[in-house]
């Protein structure tokens, strides 16, 4: 829940605004954290996004689940947020950013974090440790970028060239959710909507056939708008497990 407050003088009243915990912005918001273990601390391949061993060192495994609010149906898959712990004995001011990869939530938490995550929210790695015995912590978040480059695509290894095509994108900065991708036919000159399947993955019976280009749909805030590829993204005789990197850089 966010909480800023209007200036306050002698003759003025503070007024508490309280907003939605999934805004975007520069507001802070107040939630609870806590963490997952792996055998070596980073993401886990199995993750609701279905981002498979890619869900695993994404962000060098700084990742975390998302509560259902912040997972929104798979729309909140590869966002970004900056994640602070409240305990100053303990914690950094910086916090850790981490890109959400699954969905789940604890007792009252937003965030279940890898544990490389939580561990990096200590303001120095000797103290670290001291973090893990509270389990649970206090936290403020906010949603901010990742920073990385164009946004690429990975073909799901379920994928078949001749009747089925799945994705998914990646290397989005994690600032913005993609609502929806549509593929072009340079045959029929039409876009051609995907479904999402679960998570960040969209997917399409009997696709067409010949080079693809894609758009996105993205949206930050209650702000939505379409971002083109202007060149083939997808070629011809794509195979799974197969990534492609695109034209397009979300801001």
């Amino acid at each position: 829940m966010a909480i800023s407050f209007n200036n306050c003088s002698t003759f003025m009243i503070c007024i508490i605004l309280l907003l939605p915990a999934f805004s975007f912005g520069t507001e802070n918001y107040y939630s609870k954290a806590t963490f997952y273990k792996t055998s070596d601390g980073k993401g886990t391949p199995t993750g609701a996004c279905g981002y498979g061993e890619h869900g695993r060192y994404v962000n060098d495994g700084l990742v975390t689940t998302a509560s259902w609010k912040l997972y929104k149906n798979g729309a909140g898959c590869g966002a970004c947020y900056q994640v602070r712990c409240k305990d100053e004995a303990l914690c950094s001011n910086e916090g850790v950013k981490v890109v959400v990869t699954d969905s789940g939530e604890g007792p009252g938490t937003d965030f279940i974090l890898s544990s490389d995550a939580f561990a990096k929210m200590a303001y120095h790695p000797k103290v670290a440790h001291k973090l893990f015995p509270k389990g649970v912590v206090d936290v403020d978040y906010k949603r901010v970028s990742c920073k990385y480059g164009n946004l690429k695509i990975k073909i799901n290894e379920h994928s078949n060239y001749h009747g089925y095509l799945a994705l998914f994108l990646f290397n989005n900065g994690g600032y913005a959710d993609i609502i929806a991708i549509e593929i072009y036919d340079v045959k029929s000159y039409k876009w051609i909507p995907m479904r999402r399947s679960y998570g960040a993955v969209f997917d399409l019976a009997n696709p067409p056939k010949g080079d693809l280009k894609i758009k996105i749909q993205i949206k930050e805030g209650e702000k939505t708008k379409w971002i083109h590829s202007n060149k083939t993204v997808i070629p011809d005789y794509w195979k799974p497990g197969s990534i492609y990197e695109t034209d397009i850089q979300i801001p």
